[in-house]
């Protein structure tokens, strides 16, 4: 069954205006050959009836409709369409008058799917003078993706009185589309000079049919309009190669804040520290599951405030990722400090238990970790471009955690004591600097940033037990591309590894792409060992 469109307020709110648009149409009645005509077997025939029934937009010709599209119909011996109403009482389907009779002895008027979909077309018409400017907007944008000549009256009318800016853009484009195929040249090149400014696929797509008489559609044969039909064409193009272009451009900026937050916690514990934790990618890991256990217990405890538990998970899954990464120091990597074989192979083994962990604790499916309302939907910047509030969400957070970590390490004792053991530990512990406390805490502070990337990556994609191997690579290459110990580098590295990595993929697909940035990377590595930037220092012989 076909859903109706309207509340049944809305219905009888939108059959009263329709009595007023009709004064200024030719007003008919429903006839029992329209009736026929919409019940045949021939479906070319049958979608002609609809239409010239939603043009004429009499109340009859509404409720024959809905009763359509409500599987209410029959035919009887004599070819008379019957329908079965609320009570289950069969009536006649144009003058309503009651008929005797089982309605289950007779035949069913069958709509099939082509059918059924010119029905809620016709419906949608009816909606052009709904109550609510929503409604004539949403209908509008229904009939534009099959536009009907036969409804051109009824749309012009709709769009007389429309007075909604929004709805009226929409009536006046479908209005456009109706009228390419109107009889005089002018109005033509009206049409088509409307649409042209809309800058959508599908709006190139009709202009291309007409220009050339593809998909049912007339060739045009007037040399002016011809010229405009190309022009617009050309308009559109460009404007959609634009809008491809700058999707790139985000979706390369995007890509590489996400490189860069799985990166920067690593730039710390591997650039600064010199230790190889391939662990790093379950510390994000262990971020996305305190996003998702926050989540959980906001909706438990206080749903009002569902829609703010992003900004409650960063401290917990700062936190959270912070304290497993200090308790693998004191543990393990601190007995390993100087040997990176050995702690290569330990923080693997440390990896393994923390996923296992995970899987024992809360299953080896992937989790389901919602999006607030705030970062839902996105921007519309152009026809083909749409920029996602997660996204852009995801592009600050990782400037504020970059100028945070910055800030900490250049203007707090924390980062003073972390760059004087990174510099010379032995002159370190020699003025006073507690060279093992330092370690735990630097340790712990690029595992809370990890945490913090897990918390962002939650929010455009998947969770599970397996999220942080998608990054353990890739945040390696970050950060030796970029420099070890280099906060900045990291930074360009994961900005630029993912530019270039989306660039290659319009280009060559994502495999190719995902190959020519190793190459890139170990050709770089080869001539620049050091990365993009170099620690300054003096040579003492």
């Amino acid at each position: 069954m076909i859903p109706r469109p309207l509340s049944l307020l809305g219905r009888r709110l939108a059959t009263g205006l329709l009595l007023v648009l009709a004064a200024t149409l030719p007003a008919r009645a429903l006839t029992p050959e329209q009736a026929r005509r919409a019940a045949a077997d021939d479906n070319e025939s049958r979608i002609a009836a609809l239409f010239e029934l939603a043009a004429e937009a009499t109340p009859e010709a509404r409720r024959f409709l809905e009763r359509m599209a409500d599987d209410a119909l029959k035919l009887d011996a004599q070819g008379r369409v019957l329908a079965v109403d609320e009570s289950g009482a069969l009536v006649d389907a144009v003058s309503g008058a009651a008929v005797a009779g089982d309605p289950a002895a007779l035949d069913d008027v069958v709509t099939p799917n082509r059918v059924g979909a010119a029905v809620q077309a016709a419906l949608a018409a009816f909606d052009l003078v709904a109550p609510e400017a929503a409604t004539r907007r949403g209908a509008a944008l229904a009939l534009g993706a099959d536009p009907q000549p036969a409804l051109l009256p009824l749309v012009r009318q709709a769009a007389a009185r429309e007075a909604d800016p929004q709805a009226l853009q929409a009536l006046n484009g479908l209005k456009a589309r109706l009228e390419l195929g109107a009889p005089e040249a002018t109005t033509r090149l009206a049409a088509i000079a409307l649409l042209a400014e809309s800058r959508e696929p599908a709006v190139r797509a009709l202009l291309a049919a007409r220009l050339g008489g593809d998909d049912g559609l007339p060739a045009e044969t007037d040399p002016k309009v011809r010229a405009a039909l190309a022009a617009g064409i050309d308009t559109i193009a460009r404007t959609l190669k634009l809008g491809e272009t700058l999707g790139t451009l985000f979706s390369g900026i995007s890509l590489g804040s996400i490189l860069l937050l799985a990166a920067l916690g690593l730039a710390i514990t591997y650039g600064l520290m010199g230790v190889i934790n391939m662990a790093h990618g379950e510390l994000i890991m262990v971020g996305a599951y305190a996003t998702w256990a926050v989540q959980n217990a906001v909706r438990a405890l206080a749903p009002g405030w569902f829609d703010w538990y992003p900004l409650l998970a960063l401290p917990v899954a700062f936190a959270s990722a912070g304290a497993v990464g200090i308790l693998m120091e004191r543990l393990v990597i601190r007995h390993l400090y100087g040997r990176p074989l050995e702690t290569l192979l330990a923080t693997w083994g440390l990896s393994l238990i923390l996923m296992q962990t995970v899987r024992s604790l809360f299953g080896a499916q992937n989790v389901q970790v919602e999006n607030a309302a705030w970062l839902s939907g996105g921007v519309d910047v152009l026809a083909n471009l749409t920029l996602p509030y997660n996204r852009l969400a995801i592009i600050v957070f990782a400037g504020l955690v970059v100028v945070g970590v910055s800030l900490l390490l250049s203007r707090t004792r924390l980062g003073l004591d972390v760059r004087a053991v990174t510099q010379n530990r032995r002159m370190a512990g020699c003025m006073g600097v507690n060279t093992p406390h330092i370690d735990m805490w630097a340790f712990g502070l690029g595992s809370g940033v990890a945490g913090l990337a897990g918390c962002a990556l939650s929010q455009v994609g998947n969770v599970g037990p397996d999220l942080g191997q998608a990054y353990i690579v890739d945040s390696f290459m970050v950060v030796v591309l970029g420099g070890v110990g280099q906060l900045i580098g990291t930074v360009y590295a994961g900005l630029g590894l993912g530019l270039g990595s989306k660039f290659l993929e319009a280009w060559q697909g994502a495999v190719l792409a995902k190959i020519a940035v190793l190459v890139f990377i170990i050709a770089f590595i080869q001539k620049r060992p050091q990365g993009l930037f170099a620690l300054k220092g003096r040579v003492i012989d």
